[in-house]
C-alpha cells in the first residue's frame, strides 16, 4: 500500500479502538500500518503520514464537536467546521511530531528504532495532556478499559503507562515486519512476556479484590434528571427541572443513600442567588442525606465572578459544608481564548459566558470522610484527580452534563475515561451526568451499576470509602516521564553523533 493509504489506515484503526463503534483490540495493531511506512521515510515524509493518520483518527473520534458549535454556539456550519479543522490539525501535530520522530530513530538504529515508538507516543501524549491547557482525549490507553486485566496497569503506571504497553506491542510488530520475524525475535519474546505478565498481575489484582474489603461502607445515588440542553436554562421549565431533582433525590434516600450527587448545573439557577435555593436546603433536612449539588457560584466582590461549582449540603441542618470550583475550564464552552482574535465566530464568542476558574481542589467532607470531586471533563485529567486522592478523598465523584452531545459516542467515551480514574486511584467512583451515562465504578473499573443515555434515572449503589493510595497514586506520572527522556536521549544522541562526527 502506499504510504500515505498506510497512515490513514492506522488513523483509522486508532478511531476503531474507541466506543461506540469500535472495539479495543484494534489499538494492538493501529500504528503498525503508520510505523511500516514511517520506517521506509525521511523524517519530513514521515511528518506527514503522521498528520494524516492523527486527522482521520480525530475526525473520527471528534465528530461530535462541530454539532455542538452549530446547535448550542450559534455558529454557521461553515464557520463551526472551519474552527474544527484547525482544532483538528493542533491535535494531528503530535502523531505528526510522534512519526517524524521514530523515522528519525530507526535512519539511526534501524529497524529497531521502531521499539523507541512507545517512548516517543508517550512523549506526545505527554504534550497533549499539557500544552495550551492540555486536551488529553482519547489516549490510547483509555481503550484498554473494556480489558480489565490490562487496564489494572493503570494502578502502577497510569493511562500513559497502558498507552506504553499498547505502542510497544505495535512497535515490535512494525519492526518484525520491516526486519523480519528472525530479526525481531527476541522483542517479539520480550514484548509477549511483558504483556502476558500484565494480563497475569490483573486478573490476580481482580481476583485479590482487597479494596472491596477494606474502608467503610456508603451508600451512593446518581441523579440523572435528563433535561434537554435547550429546555435547562428556560425560566418556564426552572420550577419543573428543580422539582424533578428534588423528587429524584428522596427516592434515593428511600433506597438507601446517604450521599446524593447531583449532575452538572443541575439546578437552573445559583444555588445562593435564588431564593428557591432553600427548596434544596429543605429537601437535605427532610432526608438527613448529604447532596453533592452542581450549580452556579456568584462571588461579588471587586467585580462579579462566575463559577461552575459543586456544593456539598449537610444534612439536618441544610447548611453548605464546601463548595468546589471547576479548575479546568472548557475552551468556547466557559471561556474564549484569544476572544480578539475570532471575529469570524462571533456569534459562538457572544454565546459564551467567561466563567472564572478554580484555584485549588477543595475536598468536600462527608461526615468525616472527605470527597473528591471532578466537574465535567475536568475527569480526563489524571493529575488533577490525584491531587485530590493525595489531599486525602476517599470517594471519587464527577458531576457533568454531556446533553450537549446527543447520542453521539462523546457521552461513552467521557464515561471509558472516567473509568480510567477509579483503576489509576483505587477509589470507587459516582458519577452524576444530566443526560447520561450516570454510573458507579468500583476501585477496579468494573461498572456497578449504569443508566442509559436520555432517560430519568436514579442510581443507587453500595461503595466503600477508602484511603489506601496506589503505587501510581504515590508516584504520579513519574514513570511516564521516565520513558519520554528515553525518547529524548535517543533522539538526542543521533544528533551528537550526526553533528559531533
Amino acid at each position: 500500500m502506499p504510504p500515505l493509504l498506510l497512515a490513514a489506515l492506522s488513523g483509522l484503526l486508532l478511531f476503531l479502538s474507541f466506543p461506540t463503534l469500535g472495539h479495543p483490540a484494534a489499538a494492538w495493531l493501529a500504528l503498525v500500518p503508520l510505523l511500516v511506512a514511517v520506517a521506509r521515510s525521511t523524517a519530513w515524509q514521515a511528518l506527514r503520514l503522521g498528520a494524516v493518520a492523527g486527522l482521520v483518527h480525530f475526525a473520527g473520534t471528534l465528530y461530535w464537536i462541530p454539532a455542538v458549535m452549530v446547535d448550542y454556539g450559534g455558529l454557521p456550519a461553515p464557520a463551526a467546521w472551519f474552527v474544527h479543522v484547525l482544532f483538528l490539525a493542533f491535535l494531528a501535530s503530535f502523531p505528526a511530531v510522534f512519526a517524524a520522530a521514530t523515522a528519525d530513530l530507526v535512519s539511526r538504529f534501524g529497524a529497531r528504532g521502531l521499539l523507541l515508538a512507545p517512548a516517543v507516543w508517550v512523549a506526545s501524549e505527554l504534550g497533549r495532556m499539557y500544552l495550551f491547557t492540555g486536551f488529553p482525549w482519547a489516549l490510547i490507553g483509555y481503550s484498554q478499559v473494556p480489558f480489565p486485566a490490562v487496564a489494572q496497569a493503570a494502578s502502577i503506571v497510569g493511562v500513559l503507562g497502558v498507552s506504553a504497553l499498547v505502542v510497544l506491542v505495535n512497535g515490535t510488530v512494525a519492526c518484525a515486519v520491516v526486519a523480519g520475524p528472525r530479526a525481531a525475535r527476541t522483542p517479539l519474546v520480550v514484548t509477549a512476556v511483558l504483556v502476558a505478565g500484565t494480563v497475569a498481575f490483573g486478573a490476580w489484582r481482580l481476583q485479590d479484590g482487597a479494596l472491596l474489603r477494606a474502608g467503610s461502607p456508603l451508600r451512593v445515588a446518581a441523579l440523572q434528571g435528563n433535561v434537554r440542553q435547550d429546555e435547562k436554562w428556560r425560566p418556564s421549565r426552572s420550577d419543573a427541572i428543580l422539582e424533578t431533582y428534588l423528587e429524584q433525590t428522596r427516592q434515593a434516600v428511600a433506597a438507601g443513600a446517604g450521599l446524593v450527587v447531583w449532575p452538572e448545573s443541575a439546578t437552573p439557577f445559583a444555588l445562593d442567588g435564588d431564593g428557591r435555593g432553600e427548596l434544596v436546603r429543605a429537601v437535605a433536612r427532610e432526608t438527613r442525606a448529604h447532596l453533592l449539588v452542581g450549580t452556579t457560584e456568584v462571588v461579588r466582590d471587586a467585580g462579579t465572578r462566575y463559577y461552575n461549582a459543586a456544593y456539598l449540603i449537610e444534612p439536618g441542618r441544610g447548611s453548605t459544608s464546601g463548595v468546589y470550583r471547576k479548575q479546568h475550564l472548557v475552551p468556547f464552552g466557559e471561556y474564549v481564548p484569544l476572544r480578539w482574535a475570532l471575529f469570524f465566530a462571533s456569534p459562538l464568542v457572544e454565546t459564551v459566558a467567561d466563567f472564572s476558574a478554580g484555584t485549588e481542589p477543595r475536598l468536600l467532607p462527608v461526615g468525616g470522610s472527605p470527597v473528591g470531586t471532578a466537574i465535567c471533563y475536568e475527569i480526563i485529567y489524571p493529575g488533577l484527580v490525584r491531587e485530590l486522592v493525595l489531599r486525602g478523598s476517599e470517594l471519587l465523584a464527577t458531576v457533568t452534563n454531556d446533553a450537549w452531545y446527543g447520542r453521539s459516542a462523546a457521552p461513552h467515551q467521557h464515561f471509558q475515561q472516567a473509568t480510567m480514574r477509579a483503576i489509576e486511584q483505587g477509589r470507587f467512583l459516582v458519577r452524576a451526568a444530566n443526560t447520561g451515562i450516570s454510573g458507579v465504578i468500583d476501585p477496579y473499573g468494573r461498572v456497578l451499576a449504569r443508566s442509559g443515555l436520555f432517560e430519568p434515572a436514579v442510581v443507587v449503589e453500595d461503595v466503600r470509602l477508602l484511603e489506601e493510595l496506589t503505587f501510581y497514586g504515590r508516584v504520579g506520572d513519574a514513570p511516564a516521564y521516565a520513558v519520554a527522556a528515553v525518547a529524548a536521549i535517543a533522539l538526542g544522541y543521533r544528533r551528537r553523533r550526526r553533528y559531533g562526527g
